[in-house]
Formats: C-alpha cells, sequence, structure tokens
C-alpha cells in the first residue's frame, strides 16, 4: 500500500501515475521502498488507489505455494482492472518474476513488464517504457551482483518511526526445502559503511527502531572480510544518533559466538530479542534439511544465549510434515518446544517446491497430517504464549506506539521489546492522546492479558530520542 508519507509530484511535472503493490518478506518490502523512491526522484507521482492510475507495479513473493497463489491473485486483479480499461498497465516484479520468468508471460499474456529481484534499479526506464508504449523489450533480468544493492533513497510504507534495514542479500545454506538461492542468489553482504549511511539516513528521516533483516543475519560480512562482521556492524550501528531500538531477525543458529551474544548482552541499543528460525529439533529432519547443525548445538547455544543475555526473548520458526517425519519426529520436536518455552513462535506446514532437493526426497507426509501436526504444536505454544503474557501483567515496559486505535479516544497500538513488526503480539496502551504520537516511547505499566495481546496504562512521559544531531533531513518523505 503507498505510504502516508508520500511526496507529491508538483502539478504539471508528473511523468505520470502509479500504484504500487507490495507481498511478501521484510527483504522483498525494502526492495519496494526502494522502486517507489526512484520512481518518485523520476517524476512518477504515486496515488493510493490503482483505479484510474496509469499503471501499477505488483512486487511479488514466490517463496512458498501460498504467497504464490496471494502474489497471483494480486495480479490477476490488477490484469482485469487493465482489461476494463481502467489502468493502462501492469508491471510485475520480485521474487515470483525471478522465479518464472517468461513463463509468467505465457501464463499471463496482459503483464506489460516483468522486472526481475536484480533488475529493481531499472523500474523508471520500464515505466518509461510502458507509459511510452514502447513494447520491443518486455522483460528486465540481471544477474546477482557481487555486492549488496544499496537501499538509500527509500519511499519508505512503514511508519516513519521504524524501518527494515536490509545488510545483505541471497544465501549460501542450500536448505533442501529452500528456494531462495535461486531467486536471490548467493549470499552478498552491503559494506559496513554502506549500512551505516543508510541507517544515518534513516534516523534523519524519523526512525527510531531498526529491524535488521537478511537471509542470513549472522553470516555477515563473510564474503567481504573473510569471516563474520556482525559484531563489528552492531557496535558501529550503536553509535547511529537517533536510533533507540536495534531489533535482530533471521539469526542461522552458526556463527554466533561470545563477542556477539556479549555485545547484544551489554547493548543500550540493541533488544534482547533474536529472531533464530531452528525448523525442527529432530537430528534425522536436520540432516534431511541440510540445516548442518545438530539439536544438542542448538540447546547448548541456546543455554548460552538465555544465560547471557537478560528478559531474552526467543523467536523462532518450525516446519511441520518435511518429507520423511515420523510420529517419532514429531513428538520429538513437540518436547523440545515444550522443553525450551519460546516466547515467540511460528509454524508452518511443508510446502513442496518442485525446484529444490527436498521434492525429490522419500517419504512424503499427507497433508492432512501436515496440518494436523502443525495445529498440534501450535496448541502447545499457545499456553506457553499465553503463560509468559500473564507473568507480564503488574510489570512496566517500555512500548513504542505505532498508531491510535480507530474509534477509540485515548487508546494506542503498540510493541514492547518483545514485539517485532506484523509477526508478534501487541501492546493496547490507554495514554493523553494530546501528550503522545505515533512514535513515542513510554514506560507502561501491563495491567491485562488478551491471548497473544497485552494491554497496558502510560504511567510516564515519553523518552528522549538518543543522540539525535541536526542533520538535514536525507531521506525521502
Amino acid at each position: 500500500m503507498p505510504s502516508k508519507r508520500s511526496a507529491k509530484t508538483p502539478p504539471g511535472d508528473s511523468k505520470g501515475t502509479y500504484a504500487f503493490v507490495s507481498l511478501g518478506c521484510p527483504k522483498n518490502l525494502v526492495d519496494s521502498e526502494r522502486m517507489l523512491g526512484l520512481l518518485q526522484l523520476d517524476g512518477y507521482e504515486l496515488v493510493r488507489e490503482p483505479d484510474g492510475a496509469d499503471f501499477v507495479v505488483v512486487n511479488t513473493c514466490g517463496f512458498i505455494e501460498r504467497a504464490r497463489a496471494e502474489s497471483f491473485a494480486a495480479i490477476d486483479e490488477m490484469l482485469q482492472l487493465k482489461q476494463a480499461g481502467r489502468t493502462r498497465g501492469v508491471i510485475v516484479s520480485g521474487c515470483l518474476a525471478e522465479r518464472q520468468k517468461e513463463q509468467l508471460l505465457e501464463e499471463r499474456p496482459g503483464i506489460d513488464h516483468l522486472v526481475g529481484v536484480f533488475g529493481r534499479e531499472e523500474i523508471t526506464r520500464v515505466a518509461d517504457r510502458l507509459v511510452g508504449r514502447l513494447e520491443e523489450q518486455r522483460t528486465v533480468f540481471r544477474p546477482a551482483p557481487i555486492r549488496a544493492l544499496s537501499d538509500r533513497n527509500r519511499l519508505r510504507i512503514t511508519p516513519q518511526h521504524f524501518a527494515y534495514l536490509k545488510i545483505s542479500e541471497g544465501c549460501d545454506r542450500l536448505c533442501t526445502f529452500c528456494a531462495i538461492p535461486k531467486m536471490r542468489g548467493k549470499h552478498a553482504s552491503k559494506p559496513i559503511e554502506e549500512v551505516i549511511a543508510e541507517a544515518e539516513q534513516l534516523a534523519a528521516d524519523g526512525v527510531r527502531e531498526l529491524v535488521i533483516v537478511a537471509q542470513d543475519t549472522t553470516y555477515y560480512g563473510i564474503d567481504l572480510y573473510g569471516q563474520p562482521r556482525l559484531t563489528e556492524l552492531l557496535q558501529k550501528l550503536e553509535t547511529v544518533g537517533g536510533i533507540d531500538w536495534i531489533r535482530l531477525m533471521y539469526f542461522y543458529p552458526m556463527y554466533i559466538d561470545e563477542e556477539l551474544i556479549g555485545t547484544i548482552a551489554g547493548s543500550r541499543k540493541i533488544l534482547p530479542y533474536i529472531d533464530i528460525p531452528l525448523q525442527h529439533a529432530s537430528d534425522a529432519m536436520l540432516r534431511r534439511m541440510s540445516r548442518r547443525v545438530t539439536r544438542a548445538q542448538t540447546e547448548e547455544l541456546l543455554g548460552r544465549l538465555r544465560s547471557r543475555i537478560d528478559n531474552l526473548t526467543l523467536r523462532t520458526t518450525f516446519i511441520t510434515g518435511f518429507p520423511g517425519e515420523t510420529d517419532e519426529d514429531f513428538a520429538e520436536l513437540v518436547e523440545f518446544v515444550e522443553k525450551h518455552r519460546f516466547e515467540r513462535m511460528g509454524v508452518f506446514t511443508y510446502s513442496l517446491e518442485p525446484d529444490t532437493p527436498a521434492a525429490k526426497l522419500p517419504d512424503h507426509v499427507a497433508a492432512e497430517v501436515m496440518e494436523a501436526r502443525r495445529e498440534e504444536l501450535m496448541q502447545v505454544q499457545q499456553r506457553i504464549a499465553f503463560a509468559y503474557n500473564e507473568r507480564q501483567i503488574g510489570r512496566t515496559r517500555d512500548v513504542i506506539l505505532d498508531q491510535p486505535v480507530e474509534g477509540e479516544k485515548n487508546v494506542w497500538l503498540g510493541r514492547s521489546a518483545a514485539d517485532a513488526p506484523d509477526v508478534d503480539g501487541l501492546v493496547f496502551v490507554t495514554g493523553d492522546r494530546h501528550k503522545l504520537k505515533a512514535g513515542d516511547i513510554v514506560p507502561v505499566e501491563i495491567v491485562a492479558a488478551q491471548e497473544y495481546d497485552l494491554v497496558g496504562i502510560a504511567i510516564g512521559g515519553p523518552r528522549p530520542r538518543r543522540g539525535l544531531q541536526n542533520k538535514k533531513l536525507a531521506a525521502i518523505g
């Protein structure tokens, strides 16, 4: 959806109007924001609704079947709008375009242009061809770059006070169930100085919470520097003025050493929150998934993290029904979850991806069994999550306010340090609307739990931003 902060192109100077549909993960959202920024700088005007726009860009996800179905539905909706004469053209970009390439044009010939993941920097030229009715080149696919592309000068569609900061692209892991390396290539890190420059630009644009994302965050820097450099990067991000919270997503269990743990534990800004997708606990399943880690190694790591980082929130995800998963494998996974009591957890059924090694494995699990196992595991996690929330009652937590609750006079939607945007719970905060605004970080006394969410009362004024210097606004918006 378009940003509420979208800068308007001056009347008479617009090259055309466009709408934008962004689907998929935060990494894809960063790509969307970069394309929005390029189009804005080139003179195209972003409008909120596709009906009546000169063209529509659909930035797609192609990760698993459910995500592809959502992408196809969005494309088809825009093609129907075009067929009805209510938009001139449809540009499809992102992972689905990269994965299917010309096959997508054959199946949906009404698409005007395809732009692969690494063709995003050419989005303005594609738009120019569409608006100018030049049809000689309908596809833009570029090889994965050796260095991750810069994401500066974005037009952000997150709220002004938080942003995703992508530190690398692609993945070298080759997990047998995953098609991401086929779509986004091998791991490519951004240089530290480029990441810091992006963070400074985001801070100047009002960002207080940076959400660090990558396909494999702990692998950061190996391709550039010959060894992991996430610790050094985080230490430098700590010095960026105006940033109050740094949230860590997509950790892989490898390359988490004592120095990295110590940096997180001793930071004033890095939240005690780590997203570490584990996928399974059975050694047999971990081998089949080619995760290159054992249950014993994982448990040793979880113990170190818990012992050294105070008030740590651990988020993870698991897959049920991976080929060959037996009743015994699943029982081990349930026991593992009950033992480690993750504060946040998601569960997905295995998605058969035809171009992955897992598709060729024997002993595929029936869909109804996969779903029953997912439901059982989520029931286990529900009890853990609800009990965790009950223990928060009576405590005071800092909460960042995202937006007012529609229809309520003095109620805000916010998130604590334990809550990442879009994937975790919310904190409903009662506070004087005249004294509070979106982006404020306020101390909140938790007074009730409502399943996965909390309810609290603001008991103090907003925290000041940390070390923000007077800099000219460097970002679009």
